[in-house]
């Protein structure tokens, strides 16, 4: 390697630092609770560890970064455990896709808990903030460089936890309590999904190895119906990490634990995990194309349906979780299209512009005493104006507006679906698009540009550990699309750099009608919310019916709690009262209760009596001669 000891065989350290951070901060404040003298220190001391351990896995990354351009993709794997003839490993791969995901996530989370720093304090659980998210960042870290399986799905279940974790962190809040409970259950029934389809692949190749499994597969080794199902599940447990229609109802109620942790959550952690999966798992997926298939449609559902509803939600952080479902499934429906490449980089523009809006909302919440109904703001642009600037370049990216990076990743999930897919669906997409871009000038006109519309409120600009971090995301948020182009012939742009068989593509047509539906929906937007030209409250009472189906959110979540109190809790009381009356008080205290019944009468017969016994015998002599006399004779 070209730099020593410094390179892909020190990428496990990046996980790893942020694994002993954690186990730091949970054995020092154990060590000094709050009644000892050095407790006021511990807070301070475990956001330092938790900041210098992800700040140094971002160092780090760079240095893998650069031994993985420089001598190609690498792999380090040691034995964890011999069963027969079946040997676990526990190892990393370091290739084009994973370094990707490792820079993504170090950067972001780095700059959420500087963030942090200035949201958090004064919290009483301030140490303990910071180290459920070295929790959190380590167990995505090691998801997306693990080799194998088992690994994976490990990390996979320590990204859940710490999910619930942050999301509840504020747990004496019922609601809060609530949706760390939601979340955790609901992307638990997917978990179930993709550990089976994990045991398909192992029974199929006696293997967990990732390399080992797509050869078999690339080999004829699984048959078709196994590459299907397990394809099936395993995608069963990305919808409910990335929040696909209809596992998405965690996600928009996990806005409940404080905005840095939305923030990290939308984008570069849990919800990124799903889409790294399908995107690691893609050789199983391009050989069971009906999944495929199945997996484009879900994409397309989620995105359309996600992109109707944020037209109508009015708290602020909500209208962001209903963007993060949405683009999620773009993505998605990238991969269903079979293109990687496009998918991730929407992801990595996806991310840094929804970390930045989600620590601009929280930058609003900050300055306005923990607003969140957008009106009750309006013209906070005079009041705010870093967070409007950066909100307004993270707003304009995503809806799709040119130069901005999330323009240019959209173009190339629209390339990949026109090249791989129906034509009806590239249709609805754009359809999606104009939506896209209309709900997020909606949120960014009502909040930042018009007349106050609180006097109650008077917001004042974060401090300047807030807004550096959103300074650096906006200027990421601006630039990051230019990587999609091929700037030199070793670099054939983004896509090209994760499927070398692929390249920068431009289809002028498309290009153009995707930009002008994004201006189109920016400009209807502005004619309803700044000139008044068009009356939203009109047009929801003329179309009052639909306007209802997307305030109840289709009704999705009524269906769940349904199903919940008239299904589920029906058939768990009527199990309960079966386990109740047959299995425990007849199968297992049943013949106890019979034998202490019978020996309750049978205890007569011990009276210590002569004529007690004397009759007994009696009687049992006139048995035996009737026994006798009726079978006998």
């Amino acid at each position: 390697m070209s730099y020593g000891v410094i390179g892909i065989d020190s990428a496990w350290v990046i996980p790893a630092l942020c694994a002993a951070a954690f186990f730091f901060i949970v054995a020092f404040m154990r060590l000094f609770p709050p009644s000892t003298p050095l407790a006021k220190h511990t807070p301070n001391l475990s956001a330092a560890t938790s900041i210098l351990a992800i700040l140094l896995g971002f160092i780090l990354f760079w240095f893998v970064l650069a031994d993985l351009l420089n001598n190609g993709p690498g792999a380090l794997s040691i034995n964890w455990l011999t069963i027969g003839d079946t040997i676990l490993t526990w190892g990393v791969v370091v290739d084009n896709l994973s370094v990707v995901m490792l820079g993504l996530v170090t950067f972001v989370a780095l700059l959420v808990q500087v963030y942090s720093l200035g949201y958090m304090k004064g919290d009483p659980r301030f140490g303990w903030y910071f180290g459920a998210h070295s929790l959190f960042a380590g167990a995505m870290l090691a998801l997306v460089l693990a080799d194998n399986l088992l690994f994976l799905y490990i990390a996979w279940e320590l990204v859940g936890l710490g999910s619930y974790l942050l999301i509840g962190f504020r747990y004496e809040k019922r609601s809060a309590a609530e949706a760390a409970k939601k979340a955790f259950v609901t992307t638990r029934i997917g978990d179930v999904g993709l550990l089976i389809g994990i045991i398909l692949l192992f029974k199929a190749t006696g293997t967990f190895e990732l390399s080992a499994i797509f050869h078999a597969a690339e080999a004829g080794g699984i048959s078709q119906s196994t590459l299907n199902a397990s394809a099936l599940l395993i995608l069963m447990g990305a919808m409910g990490k990335s929040a696909q229609f209809p596992f998405h109802v965690w996600l928009p109620d996990a806005m409940e634990g404080p905005t840095p942790v939305s923030a990290l959550i939308h984008a570069a952690t849990m919800v990124a995990a799903g889409v790294y999966l399908v995107a690691r798992m893609m050789p199983i997926f391009e050989l069971a194309p009906t999944v495929l298939l199945i997996v484009a449609i879900i994409g397309l559902i989620t995105f359309t349906f996600a992109s109707t509803v944020a037209l109508v939600v009015t708290d602020f952080k909500r209208v962001l979780a209903y963007s993060t479902i949405s683009h999620l499934g773009l993505m998605m429906l990238s991969l269903g299209a079979g293109a990687v490449g496009a998918a991730l980089l929407h992801l990595v523009a996806h991310g840094v512009s929804k970390a930045l809006l989600f620590l601009g909302a929280g930058s609003v919440m900050h300055g306005t005493g923990g607003k969140t109904e957008i009106w009750e703001m309006g013209g906070l642009r005079k009041a705010m104006p870093i967070t409007a600037v950066t909100f307004l370049i993270g707003a304009g990216s995503l809806a799709g507006i040119p130069p901005l990076g999330g323009f240019f990743s959209k173009d190339e999930v629209l390339l990949s679906v026109w090249d791989h897919r129906n034509p009806v669906f590239l249709v609805l997409t754009l359809a999606a698009v104009g939506l896209s871009a209309l709900y997020m000038a909606r949120v960014t006109f009502v909040v930042f540009f018009g007349k106050p519309r609180n006097s109650d409120i008077h917001a004042h600009e974060s401090q300047p550990v807030m807004w550096v971090p959103l300074a650096l995301l906006a200027l990421l948020a601006a630039g990051v699309g230019f990587l999609a182009f091929s700037w030199t012939d070793s670099y054939r742009g983004f896509v090209g750099f994760l499927e070398p068989d692929e390249g920068f593509h431009f289809v002028a047509w498309l290009t153009v009608l995707s930009a002008l539906l994004a201006l189109v929906g920016v400009g209807m937007a502005w004619l309803a919310y700044i000139r008044g030209a068009i009356s939203p409250q009109r047009i929801s009472t003329r179309f009052a019916t639909i306007h209802r189906i997307l305030v109840h959110k289709y009704y999705v979540d009524d269906l769940y709690q349904w199903a919940i109190d008239r299904v589920v809790l029906v058939f768990g009381r009527f199990i309960a009262l079966f386990d109740r009356i047959v299995i425990n008080d007849t199968g297992v205290n049943g013949p106890g209760i019979a034998v202490k019944l019978s020996a309750l009468r049978l205890r007569y017969a011990q009276s210590g009596w002569l004529y007690t016994y004397g009759l007994f015998m009696a009687f049992g002599f006139v048995a035996l001669a009737l026994i006798w006399w009726l079978v006998l004779a």
